[in-house]
């Protein structure tokens, strides 16, 4: 198992196949954009449901802060294109079978058994600036992920209020 990643760290970059059967790789989207990378257990569970729909009812703002909401899990394609569809999700969520990307990470289980819910921002160059990681906490994932979104942004945001004045 590799180590954890945490903030700080670069963020290893990967390929999966998109829903669509294009090739998603991390590094093409942190040249236009910051991510929001969450690993979660399992597609159309209570917890996993709750939190997709948050980050699809927050969608707006995080594209307002230049950043793209990215969904890992190890179910199926056909899973995933059933889940979107069921809460009109619009973001990609990518399969993982086999895990290999949740290693990359170093994404703990739960009880050595359960995959773990991790959410990771990784800013345009690559690093990893905030890791939180809660089972039981879905929705609290979406509102930190917008509070290190907002840091990040911070300085611009400054710039462009002034910009008026």
């Amino acid at each position: 198992m590799n180590q954890e990643l945490k903030a700080g760290n670069k963020a290893p970059d990967f390929e999966l196949v998109k829903p669509d059967g294009s090739l998603f790789r991390l590094k093409d989207l942190l040249q236009e954009k910051n991510v929001v990378l969450y690993f979660y257990p399992k597609d159309n569970t209570p917890g996993c449901s709750r939190q997709a729909c948050e980050f699809r009812d927050q969608y707006e703002v995080f594209k307002e802060y230049n950043a793209e909401v990215v969904g890992i899990s190890s179910d199926s394609v056909a899973s995933h294109e059933k889940f979107e569809q069921n809460y009109r999700l619009p973001f990609v969520l990518l399969s993982d079978i086999g895990s290999q990307v949740r290693k990359m990470f170093g994404v703990p289980k739960k009880f050595g058994i359960v995959p773990g819910r991790v959410t990771y921002i990784i800013d345009k160059s690559g690093t990893v600036r905030y890791v939180f990681n809660s089972m039981t906490k879905p929705l609290e994932h979406v509102r930190n992920a917008i509070e290190v979104l907002k840091e990040i942004n911070g300085k611009k945001e400054q710039d462009m209020s002034h910009a008026g004045v």
